[in-house]
């Protein structure tokens, strides 16, 4: 049974995801408080509307005895803070600082505290692709998927993930044990994902081509969250060290940008290093916007899929948008972000 005071804490919380956990967090009848723990906070504003009381913390994640003030008295932590930049705008020590340091001072501070519970949102960009580009097919938890992951963000992710799972089942200061779980959620979400934006004008605007993105309702991502906290308390020998991956979308990295079609591979390859090489003599002169990157091009072109219903089966979870819904939000978003362009063949086949 549940405590009715439960205190979470969600690291994270002003971003898109973190917003949505937040929002259902906070309308949830066990819960008396919803912290926010995030850098770009600000203490006045309100978030949500809400019964609960929500609590917003502003507060860098690298800051331990910040981060540990903020965790007092907290039953459940969500961590999603992290930098997520995949064009490598970020420096690698500064994203791994985030990522990788962030994470361990949460875990830090939960055994230190004697917080039971923590749930991390991690990415599929962990796992691959590969630097090889080999592709995985309708995989699952329990797929095997070996070689050097591409992207540097999801080099940090991985290793945040290893620290988690390394965590689950430590002693804590009063003789408990610190149980977690990882919910894997795709690389590209739907409404507000800045990085669906630019790969969508990039195809429309460079390519002449349509992205078919992959529909993702942060809802539901969070929602996931909100489930995986509750049984991970619940059914604590069945969720304890597991990962999720989160469904509902088309297939991962399979989009319609028919580079073939438009603009070989090749070409592409050789646009993106001349262009590095320009940059690198024009500096200090000319500092260009952020562009597609080679790692980013191989991810693209990658076919990165997977199926399974493990979060169903674990903690019957179940999205709270359909897919024609998401569709809908998705693309009403990406209109009014992307200056209105639209995309004619965006179509209504799901998985």
């Amino acid at each position: 049974m549940f405590s009715q005071a439960q205190v979470y804490l969600v690291t994270g919380g002003c971003g898109f995801i973190g917003e949505k956990i937040v929002e259902l967090l906070s309308q949830q009848d066990y819960i008396k408080e919803v912290r926010v723990f995030d850098s770009g906070a600000r203490e006045e504003e309100k978030i949500i509307p809400a019964t609960t009381h929500v609590t917003v913390m502003k507060g860098d994640i690298r800051d331990y005895n910040l981060l540990l003030a903020a965790m007092r008295g907290v039953h459940v932590v969500i961590h999603t803070a992290a930098i997520v930049d995949y064009r490598n705008t970020v420096p690698f020590w500064e994203m791994k600082a985030v990522n990788v340091g962030g994470t361990e001072n949460v875990l830090r501070a939960c055994c230190v505290l004697n917080i039971p519970y923590v749930v991390y949102t991690s990415s599929i960009a962990a796992v691959g692709p590969n630097t090889l580009c080999e592709p995985m097919c309708r995989g699952n938890e329990d797929t095997k998927y070996s070689g050097e992951v591409e992207l540097p963000y999801g080099k940090t992710k991985a290793m945040a993930e290893k620290l988690v799972f390394e965590a689950n089942g430590k002693k804590l200061n009063n003789g408990g044990k610190l149980t977690t779980c990882i919910i894997r959620a795709n690389t590209v979400y739907g409404e507000k994902a800045t990085f669906l934006r630019d790969l969508y004008l990039f195809a429309k605007l460079l390519l002449n081509a349509c992205l078919s993105p992959p529909l993702i309702s942060p809802g539901n991502v969070a929602w996931m969250h909100v489930l995986a906290a509750r049984h991970l308390q619940l059914r604590p020998d069945l969720l304890a060290g597991q990962v999720y991956y989160y469904i509902r979308s088309c297939l991962l990295w399979t989009p319609s940008i028919r580079l073939g079609s438009h603009i070989p591979y090749w070409k592409m390859w050789l646009i993106i290093h001349l262009r590095r090489i320009i940059k690198v003599l024009l500096y200090p002169f000319w500092k260009p916007q952020p562009f597609l990157n080679l790692p980013l091009l191989n991810t693209i072109v990658t076919t990165f899929s997977y199926e399974t219903d493990k979060a169903f089966r674990h903690f019957g979870y179940k999205p709270l948008f359909t897919w024609q819904e998401s569709k809908q939000r998705t693309a009403q978003w990406l209109k009014a972000a992307a200056g209105n362009l639209s995309c004619p063949h965006l179509h209504e086949k799901e998985n």
